[in-house]
């Protein structure tokens, strides 16, 4: 049985994808079939092993859209627990690398905590 976070991050993914096809159009279909295979959370951990970004990074980054990519999503505080330590390191790593401001980002982000998040999960990860 998956968790919450692991179920929400799946559905980020999916919604991700869609969003990007309709504002880009950018369709992410070797993304999509992994993300169906696995899952969104295994499809992400996948695309963190090696040293080198995926192609779909490399595009988003052409868009300036590095914020919807696997690897700003990975570093959301509640999303951070479904990843190792490595793959996290590997995800702030390649954002910081194509100069996105990995710091800003979590800064907003912290402040709009999904509904699904626990009051105990926003209160823990403050202190």
């Amino acid at each position: 049985m998956s968790s919450e976070a692991e179920r929400q991050f799946h559905r980020d993914m999916v919604l991700g994808v869609d969003r990007l096809k309709r504002e880009i159009g950018y369709n992410a279909t070797r993304f999509m079939q992994m993300v169906g295979a696995s899952g969104g959370a295994e499809a992400a951990r996948h695309l963190l092993t090696g040293r080198d970004a995926s192609d779909g990074f490399t595009t988003l980054w052409e868009h300036g859209r590095l914020e919807m990519s696997v690897e700003a999503h990975v570093l959301l505080p509640w999303y951070r627990g479904l990843f190792t330590e490595t793959q996290l390191e590997t995800a702030e790593r390649r954002l910081r690398e194509h100069r996105f401001d990995v710091d800003a980002f979590l800064t907003r982000a912290g402040r709009n905590w999904p509904a699904w998040t626990t009051q105990e999960a926003r209160q823990g990860h403050h202190e």
